[in-house]
């Protein structure tokens, strides 16, 4: 691995995009818009703002799940979305939790955990089970390594999949929305892996709705809407002093 680190440049940030542009059906619907960010390592971004204002879009360019139309994507200085480049070697660096667990229903949660590590940082599996029980312990769920997904609540398999990419070790995490699917008695519980893993400082970029996990965690918040960044600033900034008719608008709606 230290020959393939060896290409990235220390520019202060971690992640970039440049006037990052996704469009569909011939341009008539422009996801992104023309958007530039810039993340320092350890920081810890939300990204707000109503159904279909790119925010999830963003998110899953970062590491190319979603291909840019145009624009750049760069981590730690390195244009991600050139043709040249091993995005996989890239990926590894990204961990990504979606709305849905995508756990393997037909493998135990440790066989869930293990099995990436082992195929792709070429782990034995006793170094890849010490980590995952490591980090379930820390999730408060090493009495169901060996349970099923089908025996688990909605919040337990939100924390599994959120350790489970923290067991490839990445540098960056990527959460796209990770509660709205649980009921809401569940929500707290993965808030506050989320908060453990700000305070142990990851660098984090999330697209929330949760505006009180905002308030409390994010160094900045990005307000989005019809795929450009609209404000961007301090929680106290945003929530209490917002300037953009469309965010104050957007606050008074949730809030």
């Amino acid at each position: 691995m230290n020959d393939e680190n060896n290409i990235y440049k220390d520019d202060g940030f971690i992640i970039e995009t440049k006037d990052l542009k996704k469009y569909y059906k011939d341009g008539t619907i422009k996801a992104l818009d023309g958007v530039s960010i810039s993340v320092k390592p350890g920081e810890v971004v939300v990204i707000i703002g109503p159904s279909g204002s790119g925010k999830s879009t963003l998110l899953r360019s970062l590491n190319l799940l979603e291909i840019p139309t145009e624009g750049e994507v760069l981590f730690r200085g390195v244009d991600i979305s050139a043709k040249h480049v091993n995005i996989n070697l890239h990926r590894q660096k990204m961990g990504m939790v979606f709305q849905h667990f995508n756990l393997f229903p037909h493998k135990t949660i440790l066989q869930n955990m293990t099995l990436a590590p082992i195929k792709l940082l070429k782990k034995t599996k006793e170094e890849a089970e010490k980590k995952a029980i490591e980090l379930l312990q820390k999730v408060a769920l090493a009495d169901r390594a060996d349970a099923y997904p089908s025996q688990l609540s909605g919040g337990q398999k939100q924390r599994i999949a959120i350790v489970r990419a923290l067991c490839m070790e990445p540098e960056v995490m990527l959460f796209d929305e990770p509660t709205s699917a649980l009921d809401p008695e569940l929500v707290g519980e993965v808030l506050d892996v989320m908060k453990n893993l700000a305070k142990e400082g990851m660098t984090m970029l999330c697209v929330t709705h949760e505006m009180g996990f905002a308030k409390e965690v994010a160094d900045r918040v990005i307000f989005m809407a019809d795929g450009v960044i609209v404000e961007e600033g301090t929680p106290g900034e945003i929530f209490t002093s917002p300037k953009n008719p469309r965010l104050q608008q957007f606050l008074q709606s949730i809030l």
